[in-house]
This record gives C-alpha cells, structure tokens and sequence, in this order.
C-alpha cells in the first residue's frame, strides 16, 4: 500500500493535483457517488442482477485514488490505518458483530 501512496503522491506532485484534504474529501465523496451512479445504472435500480463491468472497476479505482489523495494530504500511512481498523473488526468479530460500537 506504501508503494501506492508513493506511487499517487509523484503522479500529484507531476501534474500539480496537490491540493487541501478538505478539497480531497470532495472528491472521495463525489467519486463514491459516481461508482453507486454505476451500480444503479447497471443494475437498472436494484431490478437486475449486478455484473462487474469495466464503468464500475474505474469508478472504483478513482475512489481509491482519491482515498489514497486525501490520506497523502493528511499524512495519514493508509497502510498503517487499515492494520489498525482490521484489528478493530476482528475484536468487534469476536463479539458477534462487526458494526460501530455505541458509546
């Protein structure tokens, strides 16, 4: 994952995409909004039974590159983050369900 952030970070800092985590946010919020576009659409709402397709696997793949963005912009080690949250869902797994915790 490490090589990834590397990998986002020089495609940014090549065409000058660097920009605020708030500015980040936006565009993860946007780019997940278009892979549920997709899935609607190729679903026809829910009607049909859903196939990957290659629409969906780029939209996907813009969600990742804005996740990784975003975490770049933080300074945020997405490796690192997603070690700690697995250890969370496998405490929370143990107790028999994987949703938030209320507290």
């Amino acid at each position: 994952m490490r090589d990834l952030q590397e990998k986002v970070q020089e495609f940014c800092d090549t065409h000058n995409l660097n920009t605020t985590p708030e500015s980040r946010l936006i565009d993860v919020v946007s780019e997940l909004g278009e892979v549920a576009k997709e899935i609607l659409v190729a679903s026809n709402y829910g009607k049909n039974p859903l196939e990957k397709n290659e629409k969906i696997e780029m939209e996907i793949g813009d969600v990742v590159f804005s996740v990784i963005a975003l975490s770049n912009a933080l300074g945020i080690d997405t490796e690192e983050a997603l070690e700690k949250v697995l250890i969370i869902y496998t405490e929370r797994a143990k107790k028999g369900s994987i949703g938030s915790e209320i507290e």
